[in-house]
C-alpha cells in the first residue's frame, strides 16, 4: 500500500484525535500528572492571582449592594431588569454546551468529544452556579431568596407557579442537578486512578472516599456505562427545555421586541453557541498551560468551530427574521422596537452584536482559519461578547422606550453593576483552575477508548497488515 494512501485512510478513519507514539501509560501519566504536579505552572499562578483579585471586587461589591440595596444599580423605571437579569442568561447560556457535547455527541457516538467533554461539564456546573448568583441579589432581600423554593413560609405564602421566574428556579435547579451527576458518574474512575497513584495518606483517603470503591472490575464496568448512557439520555432533553423556559421570561409578556414565539429556539441556537465559544477559550488555554497538544488536536478545534459556525448561522437567521416578524405582524409597536434596535441610541450594541455573533465568525468557512488556534481563541472570546450584547440590546433595548414616550429613559451601569459582573468572571476562573489543581481535566477512560482507533502505533500496526 503506498504511503499515499495510508495517510489519506488515517486521516479519514482518525481524523487526528491523538498525536504521537501514545500508550495507555502515557495517557494516564500525562492526564493524571496534572493534579499531581507540587508546583503549578507559572501560566496558572498569573491566572489565579487574576482570578483572586476579581473575586475579590466582585466580594466587595456583593456586600455594598446587600448593605444598600438594589437602589444603587442602574435600574429605573421603566427599565426594571438591567445587568443582573442580562448576565443571569449569559451564564445559563454558556453552561448548556456543556449537556451538548457530553450527552448528545456521546449518544450519537462521536469520538471527538472523548477529549473536551470534562472541561464541558465542568463549565456547565460553574457556569450555573455563577448564573443562580443573580436571581438572588436580584428579589433585593438576598436573605429571603429561599421563598424560591416552594416550601410554606413564615407568611404562610406560597410561590406564584404561573410566573416563568418560578419556572426558571425548577428549569436551572434540575439543570444543575442531572449535570452534577452526570459529571460525577464519568469522574468515577478518574478519582480512582489518582486514589491509587496517590503518594500521600491524605490524598488516597479523599480519592478513595469519592472514588465510591472503584476498582475497574467487569461488573462496574458495565454498570458505570449504563448510568452514564441513562443520564445522558436523560440530560439531553434539558438542552432545548432549560433555556426555552428562560425565554419564556420575555415571550410571555406583551412587551414589544419579547412578545415572539421564535425565542425559544433562538435562546437555544445562542446558548449553544456562547458554550461553544467558552468551551474553545478554555480548552485552547489548558492546552496551552499543560502542553495537552497531542491530546487537545487541531480536529477538535476544527470540529468545534464548524458547530460555532452551525449555531452563529442559525442565530444570525433569527436576528433577520425578528425583523421580518415585526414588518409582518403589521404592529406598528412592534416595528419600532426593532428599528430602535438597529437605527436607536443603543445601535452601537446592536451594531456589536451583529459583528460579534454573525459576521466574525463567518471566517471559519475557511479551514485554514478555523484550525488556527490564536484565531479559534478571539473568535471564542469575540463570540461571548457579542453573546453578552445580544442579551443587553434583548432587555434593555426593549425597555426603554415604552408605550408611553413620557416614560422614555435610558440606562447606564453603575460601577456595582460593572464590579459584580467581572467579580463572577473571575468567580468562574477560580472554580475551574480550583478544579484543574484537584481533579483530571480529561476523562482518561473515554481517551483510552479510541486510543486503538487513533493511535498512531495502533494505526501503523492496522495498515502494515491490509
Amino acid at each position: 500500500m503506498s504511503e499515499a494512501v495510508i495517510k489519506s485512510r488515517a486521516q479519514k478513519n482518525s481524523e487526528e484525535l491523538l498525536l504521537g507514539d501514545q500508550t495507555f501509560t502515557t495517557i494516564t501519566n500525562d492526564i493524571s500528572g496534572i493534579p499531581e504536579q507540587k508546583k503549578a505552572p507559572i501560566q496558572w499562578k498569573l491566572a489565579f492571582a487574576l482570578a483572586l483579585s476579581l473575586v475579590s471586587v466582585f466580594v466587595g461589591a456583593l456586600g455594598y449592594l446587600i448593605w444598600e440595596g438594589v437602589g444603587i444599580w442602574g435600574v429605573n423605571a421603566p427599565i426594571g431588569w438591567g445587568w443582573a437579569i442580562i448576565n443571569f442568561v449569559w451564564w445559563v447560556g454558556i453552561g448548556h454546551a456543556g449537556t451538548l457535547i457530553s450527552a448528545i455527541l456521546h449518544l450519537f457516538r462521536q469520538n471527538w468529544r472523548n477529549s473536551i467533554n470534562r472541561f464541558a461539564e465542568t463549565m456547565t456546573l460553574f457556569a450555573v452556579i455563577c448564573a443562580l448568583i443573580f436571581p438572588g441579589i436580584h428579589i433585593g432581600r438576598i436573605w429571603l431568596a429561599y421563598w424560591f423554593f416552594p416550601v410554606p413560609n413564615q407568611m404562610a405564602m406560597w410561590p406564584n407557579f404561573r410566573s416563568p421566574l418560578i419556572w426558571d428556579f425548577f428549569a436551572v435547579f434540575t439543570y444543575f442537578t442531572v449535570s452534577l451527576l452526570f459529571w460525577y458518574t464519568g469522574l468515577i474512575p478518574d478519582l480512582a486512578t489518582l486514589r491509587d497513584r496517590a503518594k500521600t495518606k491524605l490524598r488516597k483517603k479523599i480519592y478513595g472516599f469519592f472514588a465510591l470503591g472503584w476498582r475497574g472490575g467487569n461488573r462496574q464496568w458495565q454498570h458505570y456505562e449504563l448510568a452514564y448512557l441513562v443520564l445522558a439520555g436523560i440530560a439531553t432533553p434539558l438542552v432545548l427545555s432549560v433555556h426555552s423556559v428562560v425565554s419564556s421570561d420575555f415571550a410571555v409578556s406583551i412587551i414589544p421586541g419579547w412578545h415572539t414565539t421564535i425565542f425559544p429556539p433562538y435562546f437555544v441556537a445562542g446558548a449553544i453557541y456562547s458554550g461553544f465559544g467558552m468551551v474553545m477559550t478554555l480548552v485552547i488555554a489548558a492546552r496551552s498551560i499543560y502542553n495537552l497538544k497531542h491530546i487537545f488536536t487541531i480536529s477538535h478545534l476544527d470540529k468545534m468551530a464548524q458547530i460555532m459556525l452551525l449555531t452563529g448561522s442559525i442565530v444570525g437567521y433569527s436576528y433577520v427574521m425578528e425583523f421580518f416578524i415585526a414588518w409582518y405582524s403589521g404592529n406598528p409597536y412592534e416595528s419600532y422596537a426593532f428599528i430602535n434596535r438597529a437605527l436607536g441610541p443603543y445601535w452601537w450594541a446592536y451594531f456589536l452584536m451583529m459583528t460579534c455573533n454573525v459576521v466574525s465568525p463567518q471566517i471559519m468557512w475557511f479551514k485554514k482559519l478555523r484550525t488556527s488556534i490564536i484565531v479559534s481563541f478571539i473568535i471564542s472570546i469575540v463570540v461571548n461578547i457579542g453573546m453578552w450584547f445580544e442579551r443587553f440590546v434583548i432587555i434593555v433595548t426593549s425597555l426603554h422606550r415604552d408605550f408611553l414616550p413620557s416614560s422614555w429613559t435610558m440606562f447606564s451601569p453603575t460601577f456595582i453593576d460593572i464590579g459584580i459582573f467581572i467579580g463572577t468572571i473571575g468567580f468562574f476562573l477560580l472554580l475551574f483552575l480550583l478544579y484543574a489543581r484537584s481533579f483530571p481535566v480529561i476523562a482518561q477512560s473515554e481517551v483510552k477508548s479510541i486510543l486503538k482507533s487513533a493511535g498512531e502505533n495502533y494505526k501503523k500496526l492496522r495498515d502494515s497488515h491490509e
